[in-house]
C-alpha cells in the first residue's frame, strides 16, 4: 500500500513539474515575440496589384524601414475564391503567431455567401487601419448637381444603377440608398470597372458607384460628377462632396481594410502588433498612402476593430439577405 502511494506521489510531482514548465515556455514565448528566428507569413489573399496587396505590402516597407519588425517578412499571395484561401491559410495556422495577413470587404461577405470553413470571428483582431469608401457617380452632362435633384428624378421612373458584382459592397450601398430615399431602380452587376464606366458614359446607366480611385481623373476633367460619399466624413481631398448622410440618407457602407492574426494567439502578440501598428500610422508614408489612395482614415484597435466587424458582418447579412443573394 505504502509503494502505491509512493508511486502516485511521485507521478503527481512529475505532472506537476512539466504543467509548470509547459505554462513557463507558454509565457516566454510570448515575452520574447517577436523573435528573429521566425519568419512572418503574412498572406495576401488577392492577387498582385490590387488594393489588399498594395495595402499589405505598403505596411511591410513601413515596417522593414523604420525597423519596427526586425524579423524576416515574407509576403506570400494566396488568392482565390474571393480571399477564402488566403484567409484559410491563416486560419489553418490557428494559434500561431507569425500567421498575419491584411482585410478588405470580402473579409466578411465571402464566409455569408458561402462556407469556408471560417469567418471573421475566428481571428485574432489588430487594427482596422482605413477604411474604403465609395462615390455615387453620374455623367457630367447628366444635369444632376445634388444626390436630391436625382432622387427627385426617381420617383419618376426607375433608375439604372451599376456597380461591381453581385453581392458585395457595391450592390449594398446601392439598396441601402433605395431604401433610404425610397426610390425604384434596377441594379446592373459588372465585373470590369471599365465595362461599368464605359456603360455609365454611353447612357445604358443612370448612375454608378464606384472606388474614388477609379474615377479621380473623370471627376478633374467633367466627364463624372460624384453625388455623395458613403464614407462618415468627405475625403479631404474633395470636402465639397458630400456623405450620403449629411444629405440625409442614412448610407454608411464601407471595406475594412485591417490587420488581423491568425486565431488564438497570445494576447501579449496581440497587443505588441496593437502598439506597432499604432507606430505605423503615425508615419509619413502611411498617411501618404491613405491620401495617394483617397481612403478614409478610420482608425480602431484590438476589441473595438472586433466590435465594428461584429456590427459590419450584421448589417451585412441583413442586406444581402433581403437582397436573397445568399445561399440557404
Amino acid at each position: 500500500m505504502k509503494k502505491i502511494i509512493f508511486f502516485l506521489l511521485v507521478i503527481g510531482i512529475i505532472a506537476t513539474g512539466c504543467s509548470s514548465d509547459e505554462t513557463s515556455g507558454e509565457t516566454s514565448h510570448a515575452s520574447e515575440y517577436p523573435s528573429t528566428e521566425n519568419t512572418l507569413d503574412w498572406t495576401i489573399a488577392f492577387g498582385p496589384g490590387g488594393g489588399n496587396d498594395v495595402m499589405a505590402r505598403e505596411m511591410i516597407k513601413i515596417l522593414e524601414k523604420y525597423d519596427l519588425y526586425e524579423g524576416d517578412i515574407v509576403p506570400e499571395n494566396r488568392e482565390g475564391g474571393s480571399g477564402a484561401v488566403g484567409w484559410g491559410h491563416v486560419h489553418q495556422n490557428i494559434g500561431d503567431p507569425y500567421q498575419i495577413s491584411t482585410t478588405s470587404g470580402s473579409f466578411i461577405t465571402t464566409p455569408l455567401q458561402s462556407d469556408p470553413g471560417w469567418d471573421y470571428s475566428d481571428f485574432t483582431h489588430v487594427a482596422l487601419m482605413a477604411t474604403d469608401d465609395m462615390f455615387f457617380m453620374v455623367s457630367g452632362d447628366s444635369g444632376y448637381e445634388t444626390i436630391d435633384e436625382f432622387v427627385d428624378e426617381a420617383k419618376n421612373k426607375t433608375m439604372n444603377i451599376g456597380g461591381i458584382g453581385v453581392a458585395n459592397v457595391d450592390r449594398m450601398i446601392v439598396e441601402t440608398f433605395g431604401k433610404e430615399a425610397g426610390i425604384d431602380y434596377e441594379y446592373v452587376s459588372f465585373n470590369a470597372e471599365g465595362q461599368l464606366q464605359s456603360a455609365l458614359m454611353s447612357g445604358s446607366l443612370d448612375a454608378i458607384v464606384a472606388n474614388p480611385s477609379g474615377v479621380i481623373g473623370q471627376i478633374e476633367s467633367g466627364e463624372m460628377n460624384a453625388l455623395a460619399f458613403s464614407g462618415l466624413e468627405p475625403l479631404a481631398d474633395y470636402p465639397d462632396i458630400p456623405t450620403f448622410i449629411e444629405e440625409g440618407y442614412e448610407v454608411n457602407i464601407s471595406m475594412p481594410r485591417g490587420v488581423i492574426l491568425a486565431g488564438d494567439v497570445d494576447e501579449e502578440v496581440r497587443q505588441w502588433w496593437i502598439d506597432t501598428m499604432k507606430e505605423v500610422a503615425e508615419t509619413d508614408e502611411w498617411e501618404e498612402y491613405i491620401q495617394k489612395n483617397y481612403l478614409s482614415e478610420n482608425i480602431l484597435y484590438g476589441e473595438d476593430f472586433t466590435e465594428y466587424l461584429e456590427e459590419t458582418s450584421s448589417t451585412f447579412n441583413n442586406i444581402l439577405s433581403d437582397l436573397g443573394v445568399l445561399e440557404e
